[in-house]
């Protein structure tokens, strides 16, 4: 149903009615907005990585086939916009990203509800350290582990985001995984019992 209503949507923005663009725009603005958040930590950043993003959807909206649901074209578009934001930022040299930003959103949803101080602790550990270990991957394996993971999107879908075949994209969340396992193993193997 929801695919139906875009659908009409999308065809009657492409016939130039901003209207029907500016309903897709409301639809999915937030998931649009947490996605971009996932990349560009800044607000003011990540409110204008979103705003560049509706901008080439509205422009490109003309060449959009359906092969894919709109979502899954937004959420591409949106990643492009929010890695080339990327990349121009690691070019300017007053670009840093503060150590250990406490606001970062990347492991909101992943927290468990933890009943003692000690877990809170390792917990709180484990999160720093997954969010370091997806910062330090490379661009093509943070991308893929942070749509699988956190978007909770399917392979076929981080397929067309990235532009490439499911297998890359298995292969690309397969190694993601093994990274973060790796780092984590030491500390999980000591507060299982590893120590006397």
């Amino acid at each position: 149903m929801s695919d139906k209503s875009d659908r009409n949507l999308v065809r009657r923005a492409k016939a130039g009615e901003i209207g029907a663009f500016d309903a897709l725009v409301e639809k999915y603005q937030h998931r649009i907005l947490k996605l971009a958040g996932r990349y560009v930590s800044d607000r003011t950043a990540r409110q204008d990585v979103v705003q560049e993003a509706f901008i080439k959807a509205w422009r490109n909206i003309k060449t959009f086939r359906g092969d894919s649901q709109f979502y899954t074209w937004l959420f591409r578009i949106t990643v492009n916009t929010a890695m080339n934001y990327l990349a121009a930022a690691r070019r300017r040299p007053e670009h840093t990203l503060p150590p250990g930003d406490e606001e970062d959103p990347s492991m909101d949803d992943m927290q468990a509800d933890l009943d003692t101080p000690e877990g809170e602790v390792e917990a709180e550990e484990v999160s720093a350290i997954v969010n370091e270990v997806i910062s330090e991957l490379s661009e093509d394996l943070r991308v893929a582990i942070t749509l699988r993971e956190l978007e909770g999107m399917s392979y076929e879908q981080i397929a067309y985001i990235m532009n490439c075949p499911i297998g890359t994209v298995r292969s690309r969340i397969f190694r993601a995984r093994e990274a973060i396992d790796e780092r984590l193993r030491p500390i999980l193997d000591d507060s299982s019992g590893g120590r006397g």
